[in-house]
Parts: structure tokens; sequence; C-alpha cells
């Protein structure tokens, strides 16, 4: 009788059938595997295997205690030897805290940085077979992530000049001394010399004000912010004269949210022709058409809607900064709209846990998204061209073939 050829790779045989098993098989074979290395391992302490009688034996096994160890399998009932004399303990498998091995740890404050709170962390963790893990050993993970952060918020800003740069603010609710209180979270991106975007600096504070706005651009100078053309931002309290005291370089006030700001003032009914209006103010070729079109949508205000017209005449310089720029640049400058997409980011990551613990966490978690946004971005294209940004630069510096030398007879008259 001939046998039929083996045509079956056992290796692959095994692997297959581990892939599509159940996870309670596969916990009870990492668990079989584990006891099996840890008796072999207190054989070697004791010099001679279990049971056997050997004139090299220093030690003897004296029973077993149970430990539970959580793995991406589920948590494992481990059979750590006991000896007669000493203690034996696994160091190269366990430490000396109760905690989820390294690899689950990643996973764990990765789905925290991905907007899973602490309420509900023991839930997920659940799914992964592991049980009774507490919140503050979540929160223990989660601190891994500090010392990334803070490297982060506090490298060198070295590759400027950051011609172009904007500012905004968030709302963030934090549990202090025994109540809920609101905080601003300040956040600052720009445009480095190479032309791509930077997440610059972020900083929490009790409220959104000049004093607050000092520290943050002062912080940001400090580490080397430099070369700034024009800061674009909502109307923040003491923005600007935060901005003016450190940085320098103009102000943009958004347009998109000067919009809203205009609406407020404007009846609801004449809100379509007005909203329009300064539509077309936008949409002009040069610099020049820009400021001829405000000046018409002014007429057309004048009359018909006066506190609309006071209210656009009075934002004039504040909304049309980005006039003195390269039109290449005006649609990446004139509002805050290219942040719009980090705030919802950050917004759909904090929003699912409410009520911050303290500062400290937000900080964690916001910036651990701005750092991975900070990584999408340098891997991107570039956000403006270098010829863009250089005549960027050029803005406000004298025509050199313009200068002519000072007249010296009446110094020495």
């Amino acid at each position: 009788m001939t046998v039929a050829p083996h045509d079956i790779d056992p290796a692959r045989f095994l692997e297959d059938h581990l892939a599509q098993a159940s996870p309670d098989l596969l916990r009870e074979m990492m668990g079989t595997f584990i006891n099996l290395l840890l008796s072999a391992d207190a054989d070697q302490v004791c010099g001679a295997a279990y049971g056997t009688i050997s004139v090299d034996r220093v030690n003897r096994r004296n029973g077993y205690r149970s430990r539970a160890f959580d793995t991406r399998t589920g948590t494992i009932d481990l059979k750590i030897p006991k000896l007669r004399s000493g203690t034996y303990f696994p160091e190269w498998l366990l430490e000396r805290r109760r905690r989820a091995e390294a690899a689950l740890t990643t996973v764990v404050a990765t789905s925290y940085l991905l907007g899973v709170s602490t309420r509900r962390m023991d839930d997920l963790v659940k799914t992964h077979g592991i049980t009774g893990l507490s919140k503050s050993q979540v929160s223990e993970m989660a601190k891994d992530l500090d010392e990334q952060v803070a490297a982060f918020r506090t490298r060198p800003l070295d590759a400027g000049p950051y011609s172009f740069v904007a500012a905004d603010a968030l709302t963030m609710k934090v549990r202090e001394d025994g109540r809920v209180v609101k905080v601003a979270v300040l956040v600052a991106t720009g445009v480095n010399a190479d032309g791509y975007r930077e997440i610059l600096g972020l900083q929490v504070n009790s409220t959104e004000d000049s004093a607050g706005w000092l520290t943050f651009w002062r912080d940001l100078v400090a580490r080397g912010l430099s070369g700034v053309k024009l800061v674009t931002s909502d109307t923040h309290a003491g923005l600007v004269t935060a901005i003016g005291a450190t940085v320098g370089g103009s102000w943009q006030r958004c347009r998109t949210h000067y919009a809203q700001n205009l609406m407020a003032v404007t009846p609801r009914s004449s809100w379509p022709w007005v909203k329009t209006l300064l539509g077309t103010v936008f949409d002009q070729p040069d610099a020049d058409a820009v400021h001829a079109q405000f000046d018409r949508v002014l007429d057309a205000l004048g009359h018909k809607l006066p506190r609309s017209f006071e209210h656009l005449e009075a934002a004039r310089e504040e909304i049309l900064a980005f006039t003195a720029f390269p039109k290449s640049v005006w649609r990446q400058i004139w509002s805050n709209n290219p942040n719009e997409r980090l705030n919802r980011e950050i917004r759909r990551r904090t929003d699912v846990v409410g009520i911050f613990p303290n500062r400290d966490s937000i900080i964690r978690l916001v910036g651990a998204v701005l750092a991975e946004q900070h990584d999408e971005w340098a891997e991107q294209r570039r956000y403006l061209g270098l010829d863009a940004l250089a005549a960027a630069r050029r803005v406000g510096k004298p025509d050199i073939e313009k200068v002519t030398e000072p007249d010296l007879t009446a110094l020495t008259a």
C-alpha cells in the first residue's frame, strides 16, 4: 500500500489554526507555555529538575503561588514556583508591581489619546479579556505620554522665520477645588521657512486675557519664534496688544469670524444681501481692487443699515491686513479656516472626556493630538511655496534701489 504524499506545511497549518482560534484557546495555550517556562526557570535556580535527585541541587520547590498576568490574549493565571529557602521571581517576565504588559500599555495609552475616557477604559480592556483595571491604573498608563508632550511643547522653534502665524483659543472644563471651571486652551500654528505648517505652542490659562496671551507669546519668542509678518486670529481679548509687545507684525482678523460678528448687528432680513456684498470684497484680483470694492460696500450700507456700516468701517484695517501680501497667499492667511480642522480634531478627542480631572490631563491629551498633527504636516506637501514666502518676507522692507544717499551737508555745516 502506498502512502499519499505529505503536502501539508505543519508550521503554516498551525499558524492558520491559531489565527482562527478563539481567545479562550489562545489564552490557554499561552498560559501553558508560560507556566512551563516558569517551571524550567525555577529548576535552573534549584540546580536540578523537579522531583529528581542530584548532587547539584541547591534548593527545593515548595508548591506554587498564583498571580494574574494581563496579556493581549487576556488575563492568564500564572503558577509561580515557590522555594523552600529564599524566593523565586521571574524578573524577565513580570515587574514587582502589577501592570499590563508593555504592548497593552501602549494600546491603552493610545486609546486614551483617541478619545476614550478613563470612565470607559475598563469596558475597553475587558474586550481584551483583562479584568480589574482601575481608573487610577489607566491614568498612570496615560502619563507615559507626558514626557513626549513636554519635549514637544518646549522644543526650540529653529525652523524660522515664521512669516505667518495663526492663533486660537478653545474653552474646556476642568475640575478644580471641588468645582467645575472653564479654562482657555491657547494654540498657535505657523508656517516655517520651508513652507511647512508647524504646531508652535500650547498653553492652558485660567482666562483668555491680556496677561495670558502675553505669557503665551513670550514663551514662543523665548523658544525662537521670529520673523512674524502677520498673525491671524479671532478677536481674542488682549491678543493684539500681546502681539505688538512680543512678536510684532500685523494682525489679520479672521474674515469668517468677522462675518458672524457683523451678522449680529445686521437685521436678519438684510443679512443675505450684506453677506453677499461682503463676499465681493474678497473676490477682487488685487489689493487696490479690494479696497475700492470695500468703499463701494460701505457706500451701499451707509444710509440703509447705519449700524452695519459703522461696524464694517471700524474693522477695515483688521480684516484687510492680508492685502499687504502677495495674492498667492491670501486664502491661507485671511481667515483661521485652515485651523478649523485642527480644532475639530481636538474637540473630537476631548469631548468624550467631558470634564478633565486636572490641567495636566488637558495638556497631555491635547498636546498628544497636536504632536500627532505636527508630524502629519511635516510629511505633507508644502503649505506655501518658497517664492510666495520670499515675496511675503520682503513686505515692509525698503526698496534698496530707491534709497538715496543722505544729505551730509546739513550735518557738516
